[in-house]
């Protein structure tokens, strides 16, 4: 196994673990490799250092561990939820009222409409920004 320091169009900086340097390519090519950030697949390999084994092991940092946390709410908001863009109000409203199929959505909606939501019984709840994936790309 290799693990590679990655880099995307949008200079966010992750890490990820391959198989070998030619698995590596062949998943990028493929636009499998994304950014847990903002999900872009235009990802490249960033300079890093070598890995030199000591007897001491370095702690996380407490920023460290956020961001690797909010990287995984992240990923799996974007994996287990559907995105329904401007639309987020009225689709959790019709599937509260039981008028479409009970599904894990997210989306956007202004505060007020947020706020009327939850006065409706709606259970709604807004994401800190650290935890809000980017929406998903439209297709040309």
């Amino acid at each position: 196994m290799i693990r590679y320091a990655l880099v995307c169009d949008g200079e966010h900086r992750f890490e990820a673990w391959f198989s070998n340097s030619a698995a590596f390519d062949e998943q990028n090519e493929r636009g499998l490799v994304e950014c847990p950030q903002c999900g872009s697949n235009d990802v490249r390999k960033a300079v890093m250092s070598p890995a030199v084994s000591t007897s001491r092991k370095r702690e996380a940092t407490p920023e460290s561990k956020l961001k690797a946390m909010a990287a995984q709410v992240k990923a799996h908001i974007r994996t287990h939820y559907d995105y329904v863009g401007q639309d987020f109000a009225a689709e959790a409203r019709a599937i509260h009222a039981g008028d479409k199929p009970e599904r894990l959505i997210y989306g956007e909606t202004s505060a007020e409409e947020s706020e009327a939501l939850r006065e409706e019984g709606v259970p709604v709840a807004p994401l800190p920004e650290a935890l809000a994936p980017t929406p998903p790309k439209k297709a040309n």
